[in-house]
């Protein structure tokens, strides 16, 4: 299975034409606002532009967002933000409450794809991707496979060795049914033809506990959000998916050369509810992208080792759905609720 990472989104365009201008929902700017540099209208401060994390603190996305936020700050004068953590459901509960939130500028969500897809494809959630405006992506991060420092697995070429001999046995710890971890596992299986057992956990975090305490003998995570364990000596990659070796991780491998071509990961990417008006969204987009153009910012994500990638609001949102498509034929064939 071939499942293009950066063939992962498409956008929502505008959704608030006739609402009086696209102002009907703007936040109203008070006498007392100083005008922003360059002329731009201060963002009103009575309250915080909340973030949504649909994953529980600390983990990647989560350490991503909240490290943005102070530049978010510097690039909309006025404008305050705090992160607001709603994990549960594989990221459910979190892309619902972006989808329902109030469209008047003052709540922005993290969506994750493909969870955001695989969700929808697998059951029915109170959202669709029509409820976002896409305001534009920031991290793209390929899946990859990762060991115990003393695992018997020195390859690729071992583990699928092992597995072929032994249908079922070796255990593969994800961050969830569906998750991109899981899509990973599922294409070596297909493209390999092995048998794995299927471990899901809530996220990344417990996935670390489970491979070094021996209950699973392979960890399928994010090669950026594993790059200080692999440094610690916590965890040891096999491989990495993508077309190419991971940039700060360029001694390991892709299952690529290993002869089995898998391109899963995510793609982390900004939005607020589609009704939002025009005009706060344009605001709000051109925060995105003069942050991921700041010096600033991409030195601290490099020290965090985030690994960035800038994709404008139309190009995020046509991304989404095209890769909805590639997602749903994919079900089609192996229907990932299965294992």
């Amino acid at each position: 299975m071939r499942m293009s990472r950066r063939g992962l989104l498409t956008a929502t365009t505008s959704l608030g034409a006739g609402l009086a201008n696209g102002m009907l929902f703007a936040p109203q700017i008070t006498r007392a606002q100083q005008a922003a540099p360059g002329g731009a209208s201060a963002w009103p401060a009575e309250r915080p532009i909340q973030i949504i994390v649909p994953f529980p603190p600390g983990g990647g996305t989560d350490i991503n967002i909240r490290a943005m936020t102070s530049h978010f700050e510097r690039r909309l004068p006025g404008a305050r933000f705090i992160v607001i953590n709603r994990p549960g459901a594989g990221a459910e509960v979190g892309y619902t409450a972006t989808a329902q939130a109030a469209p008047d500028g003052y709540t922005m969500g993290t969506v994750i794809t493909p969870s955001l897809q695989t969700i929808m494809i697998e059951r029915q959630p109170r959202y669709r991707l029509e409820d976002f405006a896409f305001l534009g992506s920031i991290v793209e991060d390929p899946s990859g496979f990762h060991v115990a420092p003393d695992s018997r697995f020195r390859t690729v070429a071992d583990l699928v060795s092992f597995a072929r001999s032994n249908p079922g046995v070796v255990a593969v710890g994800t961050a969830g049914i569906g998750s991109d971890d899981h899509l990973l596992m599922i294409g070596l299986e297909r493209a390999a033809d092995i048998r794995l057992n299927h471990i899901p956990y809530a996220g990344q975090a417990p996935t670390v506990t489970a491979l070094i305490a021996g209950h699973i003998q392979v960890a399928s995570m994010n090669m950026g959000e594993s790059v200080s364990l692999i440094r610690e000596g916590r965890v040891r990659p096999l491989a990495t998916a993508g077309t190419e070796r991971f940039a700060m991780t360029r001694e390991v491998p892709t299952f690529r050369e290993a002869g089995y071509p898998l391109d899963t990961g995510v793609v982390r990417s900004l939005v607020v509810p589609a009704a939002t008006p025009p005009s706060i969204r344009e605001r709000l987009s051109s925060m995105i992208a003069a942050t991921m153009r700041d010096p600033a910012w991409t030195a601290e994500a490099e020290r965090l080792f985030i690994p960035l990638r800038y994709r404008s609001a139309e190009e995020t949102r046509a991304l989404v759905f095209r890769e909805a498509e590639a997602l749903r034929a994919v079900w089609q064939q192996r229907p990932w609720r299965d294992g």
